[in-house]
């Protein structure tokens, strides 16, 4: 008994020291939020509301109209009930691959779409969120920026099931929407093509090109993004000074493209960086 007793003291004085570094017990999700970020903190995990999500709108961004289309079909027939797919934007940086999920929140938040974004580290939880989805009225998009894999990433795997389901169907109320400027998600290497000839490669090489195609392939709908040319970069200047109130005449046109050459390219983000330099300049400062 004396012996029972002095292990139970050591197990509370364990717990005791052990109290404070645990987390505090989380509240429920605020499903009133119209987005999310899925937090992870130690063992604890949690949907974190955000209130004031960016307030990017599909008529800001240009010179994308049949991604826009596609994209913004294909998530009212997710609103509505009907069926729809995962996608996956991939292409050129800076042309507005991210900026065309977030703007889908401004347009149909009232309609019951909630945007939760969620980090490729986390991808792993992605189980823990559809469960923690599961019943909810709301329409969710999981939404997952820059995504790319090496290989033996745990996150990968988990976001295969995620996008089939596994022996489970997939969730009703649930959509992936990714971007990358990788098209098969993972790096692919000049090695892989003389592992037919090498005498240590693979023997059936064509297996594990097609294992870093199949994530890829699981996404049912496909978005490319290409370079704008000069035009399109100028249009997309201009709309975005017309933003700050500001007109687009020779001296802005002149700096714009001046800003572009020393960018060294000419995309929708790139647009936006001298549209917020220029605004930023007293009138005199515009004039040199």
């Amino acid at each position: 008994m004396d012996k029972l007793n002095a292990f139970l003291e050591r197990a509370e004085s364990l717990l005791a020291r052990l109290e404070p570094l645990l987390p505090p017990a989380l509240p429920s999700p605020d499903w009133t939020a119209p987005a999310f970020r899925w937090r992870r903190q130690g063992l604890a995990t949690w949907l974190e509301p955000v209130y004031t999500p960016h307030g990017m709108r599909l008529g800001d961004l240009l010179h994308v109209d049949t991604q826009k289309e596609s994209l913004v079909r294909n998530t009212r027939h997710f609103l509505k009930g009907r069926p729809a797919n995962n996608v996956l934007l991939t292409g050129a940086r800076g042309t507005g691959k991210s900026s065309l999920v977030k703007a889908l929140l401004s347009e149909f938040a009232d309609k019951g779409l909630r945007l939760i974004e969620v980090e490729k580290t986390h991808l792993a939880d992605l189980p823990q969120i559809v469960d923690c989805l599961a019943g909810r009225p709301e329409r969710f998009i999981l939404f997952c920026d820059d995504l790319s894999f090496e290989e033996g990433e745990d996150g990968y795997k988990a976001l295969k099931s995620a996008l089939d389901g596994g022996i489970a169907p997939r969730a009703s109320n649930l959509l992936i929407y990714a971007t990358s400027n990788r098209r098969h998600l993972l790096p692919e290497r000049m090695s892989e093509n003389r592992d037919g000839r090498s005498p240590d490669g693979e023997i059936h090489p064509g297996e594990a090109i097609e294992e870093k195609v199949s994530l890829s392939d699981r996404f049912g709908l496909w978005l490319s993004f290409y370079p704008f040319d000069q035009d399109a970069y100028l249009a997309a200047a201009a709309s975005w000074l017309g933003s700050f109130g500001l007109p687009f005449d020779g001296p802005a046109e002149r700096a714009a493209l001046q800003w572009a050459r020393m960018r060294g390219s000419r995309s929708g983000r790139v647009a936006w960086q001298f549209a917020c330099d220029w605004a930023g300049r007293t009138v005199k400062e515009r004039k040199l």
